[in-house]
């Protein structure tokens, strides 16, 4: 996403301002702040990018003189488009146009999830993901989820809903109920591209079905040196409270995938949770990881896993989303045994064109 974003230097042309920056923006982040948007660590890092450019907002915010505010003025101008190529790319893409692959990928990742022990709670998925994917994959698949929104026309977050559980009805006349298994309750911690704030009721976050109407800015919170302070505003208190609270309930296994502990106010509830005795950490990381995944090798808890390095074959990593949901999730049995036909089938064919390619007459 840096990388795309940097490549491209913006040029204004009248009323239409570029979606990049422009070179006389450059120029005087360069020049001012010595800011130099070529460098190595902000083409492969826009967080990065994004901590330099904000705290520079924030030092100049109240600036006065004239050559400081017209510094001010690119500074601004470089943030908002880095928040609308945040957005961009996660609202457009190969998927926005008929790509299937991560959509489908996602599916079979709730396909699996919900085939859990029914005598285990239901589960609960976090992400710091902006995009939609999960609730795509979900409402194709059929399955009842709870996102912290209520209500059919105008969905508005209220965290009460987390309290409640779908339950189907066994004897109409005895009124006996029980939960329906293939419920996932999803928390986005740093929000999402269809939540926009509208109106000033009790609830004012609204979920929108596709774009936000009338080019509102998401309610998101962006990699900014304040995420922390944000996420203690609503309705982020109320996410990472749930978040809080389920890791800290007894016998609770947290997996991270794809997640390298550079949030600080995410990994300060993570490691609040390691205090208690029988909580679980399975981290997907590269074994090199440093920092944070660093320290908890070093600690050698055996209740802490991580686990990665080289997958099944070449250029399959143990960390990969697509590795875990094809090698370390259990599927159902029926699909195991779709699975093994498959490859029966697949394996098959390939043993009868090798044959055939080799002079042979082919045997089934």
């Amino acid at each position: 996403m840096a990388e795309t974003f940097l490549a491209q230097i913006g040029v204004d042309e009248g009323e239409n301002k570029s979606p990049y920056i422009t070179q006389a923006e450059r120029d005087q982040l360069q020049n001012g702040l010595g800011i130099n948007l070529t460098k190595h660590e902000y083409k492969r890092n826009l967080e990065r990018l994004m901590e330099v450019l904000f705290s520079a907002q924030l030092a100049l915010k109240d600036a006065t003189a004239a050559p400081l505010q017209t510094l001010r003025t690119a500074i601004d101008s470089a943030v908002e488009k880095v928040k609308r190529h945040v957005l961009k790319s996660c609202s457009e893409g190969a998927f926005a146009t008929g790509d299937s692959t991560v959509a489908t990928l996602y599916q079979t990742f709730y396909q699996k999830l919900i085939f859990r022990d029914r005598s285990l709670p239901r589960p609960w998925i976090f992400t710091t993901n902006y995009d939609l994917f999960n609730e795509v994959a979900m409402d194709r698949l059929g399955i009842p989820y709870c996102n912290g929104f209520s209500g059919a026309i105008e969905r508005r977050f209220n965290p009460s809903v987390f309290r409640y559980s779908l339950a189907e009805q066994l004897d109409i006349s005895s009124r006996k109920w029980t939960a329906v298994d293939n419920f996932v309750y999803l928390c986005k911690l740093h929000g999402s591209i269809n939540w926009v704030e509208d109106g000033t009721t009790l609830f004012p976050i609204r979920e929108m079905q596709g774009k936000p109407m009338d080019e509102k800015i998401p309610v998101l919170i962006y990699p900014t040196p304040v995420k922390q302070n944000a996420s203690f505003g609503s309705p982020y208190a109320d996410l990472f409270r749930e978040f809080q609270k389920q890791i800290v309930h007894e016998q609770s296994v947290l997996f991270t995938i794809g997640y390298s502990f550079g949030d600080e106010h995410i990994n300060n509830i993570i490691f609040q949770a390691l205090t208690v005795p029988n909580f679980r950490l399975i981290a997907f990381l590269p074994p090199d990881a440093e920092g944070v995944p660093q320290k908890l090798r070093e600690l050698a808890d055996p209740r802490i896993w991580l686990i990665g390095g080289e997958g099944h074959a070449i250029g399959r990593r143990a960390e990969y989303f697509d590795t875990f949901i094809e090698k370390f999730m259990p599927e159902a049995p029926g699909n195991k045994i779709d699975s093994a036909i498959s490859n029966v089938l697949t394996n098959l064919v390939n043993y009868k064109r090798n044959i055939d390619d080799g002079g042979g007459n082919g045997i089934w």
